[in-house]
């Protein structure tokens, strides 16, 4: 018997070889992508939370020297309508433990929109004449929600707002 130089297993086109490897490959990495797919789906905002991205809120109905709350991201948040009285003694004092000007805290110096959560522990402060007292530990805010006296560290925080018309804000970012 003579010995033949085609046995079957030796390789007959290199180039279909590498084509076949080359969508093997493709098709592999597609399923891969595909099974991976709801999980990075699922770290989208879902719709309730982007809902609340944004509030809006008319200003028209909150009368000189009231405070209406209203909610974002699941927070409370302060608008107060500021009188001309309020506005001229807090543009007068920086605050107490945390300086501040008023300027620096309000975008129009009738309306103030804090974060309704006292800095040190997150409670919600009461309003009252002077500002907000919290009723946990006695945390101080003046109107401009700087904090007076009490274990909070800092003034109230500022929510991202915008003024969309004269009478009307727009709470997060846009």
């Amino acid at each position: 018997m003579t010995a033949s130089s085609d046995d079957g297993n030796a390789p007959q086109d290199p180039a279909r070889r590498d084509f076949l490897g080359t969508v093997t490959a493709a098709v592999a990495t597609a399923g891969a992508v595909a099974a991976c797919w709801p999980f990075i789906s699922s770290m989208n905002p879902s719709t309730d939370v982007l809902a609340e991205a944004n509030t809006e809120v008319d200003l028209s109905g909150i009368a000189a020297g009231q405070m209406q709350t209203v909610a974002w991201q699941g927070k409370p948040i302060f608008i107060l309508h500021r009188t001309p009285d309020e506005i001229t003694a807090m543009a007068a004092s920086n605050g107490g433990k945390d300086p501040q000007p008023d300027g620096q805290r309000v975008k129009n110096p009738q309306w103030l929109v804090v974060i309704a959560l006292c800095t040190h522990m997150g409670c919600i402060p009461n309003k009252n004449s002077e500002g907000w007292l919290c009723p946990c530990h006695g945390s101080v805010y003046d109107n401009s929600g700087r904090i007076l006296s009490g274990p909070a560290p800092r003034n109230l925080d500022i929510p991202p707002y915008t003024f969309a018309t004269a009478d009307k804000i727009v709470i997060g970012k846009s």
